[in-house]
């Protein structure tokens, strides 16, 4: 298919899709491709890919066709075998019509559709196309027109380099700037901290992995918002190679499903629960010292103002010297799990 049709021809022409359903068919033959609820594994005597682009959506009709055709004309001139895969997370729009009207439009097109039955979150749509994905490279994209699939080369471009490639946003489109911004600069710093490595943006949703390492790691992703940030501080905290590249950040179409308030309290408390999972020492000896350093000021008020130590002195002094006993003891437990 020529360049310049493919992104306009094949999103008009998945938008216009009928209210029948479709049959999403594999490129090259008749096989129909499987519709499942919910995928846990690779598919059986499916040999692997060398990339799967992991679209997760839910409620995306007005984009999803769009973002479809960038990819398809981002990997144009590819060199191997891809797959496109995309999650419908419970959309009660017509978000899975439109893919499937795409994939008989754009029959030489290979793409895939997983359907949840009910909406799960954007952490559970991910890691069932993970689970469920072909590729040995997975690049995973927001469904809503916000990434550029034009970026996808650059980030394959850094493996096997690199683990893990992210695309770091060069500025924010989102609703509620005047909240997101400090909120994720402050939230990214202290994750800056606790991790020791500078992060240029924390939760991005395009990101590209090896999928043999990811799965390895879904066990702490989140069914929610916060999913993509978990992936990024799961792979800094454990030792993996990281990279970050610059990408363009555009409006999302349609309608924001971020929350303000409930989703800023998510990252936050994401940073600090993989930061207590991987790297305890981090968060458990200065709050150690503090302690120690609080209860010392305050002994030596205590003795030369009375001449003697309070009760509350030992107290301090016994939470300092716990609080630090039990960083340590998180930190050999985290390190014997890693062997």
């Amino acid at each position: 298919m020529a360049r310049q049709p493919v992104r306009k021809a094949l999103a008009a022409e998945a938008m216009s899709a009928s209210e029948s359903p479709a049959t999403v068919s594999s490129p090259g033959t008749d096989r129909p491709l499987r519709q499942l609820a919910q995928v846990e594994t690779l598919p059986r005597h499916e040999p692997p890919l060398p990339l799967t682009v992991l679209l997760p959506a839910y409620n995306e009709q007005e984009a999803i066709g769009t973002v479809l055709a960038e990819v398809v004309e981002a990997l144009e001139n590819r060199l191997f075998q891809y797959e496109i895969l995309v999650v419908d997370d419970g959309s009660t729009d017509g978000t899975a019509r439109v893919v499937q009207q795409f994939a008989r439009e754009c029959w030489q097109c290979p793409v895939r559709l997983i359907r949840h039955p009910e909406r799960r979150g954007a952490g559970a749509a991910r890691k069932t196309g993970i689970r469920q994905a072909r590729g040995e490279v997975i690049v995973m994209l927001d469904a809503d027109g916000s990434y550029p699939a034009a970026a996808i080369p650059e980030l394959l471009r850094y493996f096997p380099q690199y683990d893990q490639v992210n695309g770091a946003r060069t500025s924010e489109q989102g609703r509620w700037p005047w909240l997101r911004v400090p909120a994720k600069w402050l939230i990214r710093k202290l994750a800056c901290y606790l991790t020791g490595r500078r992060i240029p943006d924390l939760n991005t949703g395009l990101k590209a992995f090896r999928r043999e390492e990811m799965l390895r790691w879904l066990w702490v992703v989140p069914d929610g918002f916060s999913c993509v940030t978990t992936m990024t501080l799961a792979f800094l905290t454990n030792g993996y190679s990281v990279k970050y590249v610059p990408v363009a950040y555009r409006p999302r179409i349609g309608r924001s499903k971020f929350h303000p308030i409930k989703d800023t309290l998510s990252y936050l408390s994401t940073v600090l629960r993989i930061v207590l999972y991987f790297r305890p020492l981090r968060i458990f000896l200065p709050l150690a010292a503090a302690v120690l350093a609080l209860a010392a000021a305050k002994s030596w008020h205590s003795f030369t103002t009375t001449g003697t130590l309070q009760e509350s002195d030992i107290i301090l002094f016994t939470a300092g010297m716990m609080t630090g006993v039990l960083g340590l003891l998180a930190e050999v437990v985290v390190a014997h799990h890693r062997r």
